[in-house]
């Protein structure tokens, strides 16, 4: 039972010293207690500045999910995550084709097996990829499968590399069109 006892009054010894060590000793051995507010060249160089714009971890203007800065992305982002002329310009280019997805804040369109009324036995498939904000020509990609049917089964063939170029050069100017209209409004 004295070991007990003993064990205990050990652990709170410890426990207070430890606490004491916290405090800062001020003049006359005594603990100072006294809080200073920090002044405005404190508060600058501490970060503790409470008329400072508060900082945060999504960048100086926080997430804007519906809204978008003409000045640094050529404009028509409107929201989405690349460039909006871009974007509607690949819609409208592929439409023709039957969309499988779309993502506005990828920046990727993927469509459905195509088969063009004029040539049968014969498909496509595009992936479209936005991959910037701006509207220039290295923000797109584009890839073209083909495939041809050979006994009953759809087998893949080989794509003239013109063909990808085509379609990114025409969804390029398309996305000219839209920004030339809406700047002329």
């Amino acid at each position: 039972m004295f070991q007990r006892l003993g064990l205990t009054v050990a652990f709170l010894s410890l426990g207070f010293v430890a606490l004491s060590g916290c405090g800062t000793f001020g003049e006359g051995g005594g603990i100072k207690t006294e809080a200073k507010y920090p002044t405005g060249a404190d508060r600058a160089a501490t970060g503790n500045d409470i008329y400072a714009k508060p900082q945060s971890i999504f960048g100086k203007d926080g997430v804007g999910l519906f809204t978008g800065d003409r000045s640094e992305d050529d404009g028509g982002s409107g929201g989405i995550g690349v460039n909006g002329y871009l974007w509607r310009a690949a819609l409208d280019t592929v439409s023709f084709m039957p969309l499988e997805s779309a993502d506005p804040f990828g920046g990727t369109i993927l469509t459905a097996w195509y088969e063009p009324p004029e040539s049968s036995g014969e498909r496509l498939k595009l992936n479209v990829f936005i991959t910037g904000k701006r509207l220039r020509a290295d923000a797109l990609r584009v890839r073209v499968f083909r495939q041809v049917r050979k006994g009953g089964a759809w087998k893949d063939a080989a794509v003239d590399p013109d063909t990808a170029r085509g379609i990114e050069d025409a969804i390029l100017n398309r996305a000219r069109q839209f920004r030339v209209s809406e700047l002329a409004r």
